[in-house]
């Protein structure tokens, strides 16, 4: 039951992302990816919100509501952006007192993205 919540949930979230990065392009202007940046905002917002709430009452949740969860936060918020899940991840390691491994999870995802996009792009003759 779990694997499909998430299998749902993703597929909701990736067609979510595709609507909004449509929608996003009728209005956007210049080069910053306005839909990329919306998306990553929005399912951060979520999954955070999604997860304080649910956080207090995750031992009391029926495996139907755990299955809910997950559709929601690893399906739907995976789908409509996995940044969401490192912006989470970041403030956890923040929140616990592990701010060097929080400035750490930052610059290695930011920066080890890049990097690997950029040698793959240039690898693909770009």
């Amino acid at each position: 039951m779990n694997a499909l919540a998430v299998f749902i949930g993703g597929g909701l979230g990736s067609l979510a992302r595709y609507g909004l990065g449509l929608f996003v392009a009728r209005w956007a202007v210049g080069p910053f990816p306005w839909g990329t940046w919306l998306a990553n905002a929005l399912a951060t917002g979520m999954l955070v919100a999604i997860t304080a709430t649910a956080a207090p009452h995750l031992d009391t949740l029926s495996r139907s509501q755990q299955a809910l969860l997950l559709l929601a936060t690893t399906g739907f918020c995976g789908g409509f952006s996995t940044f969401s899940t490192f912006s989470l991840e970041t403030l956890r390691l923040f929140e616990t007192g592990h701010a060097l491994a929080a400035a750490l999870n930052i610059g290695l995802s930011v920066a080890g993205c890049l990097v690997i996009g950029w040698v793959m792009w240039r690898a693909a003759g770009h």
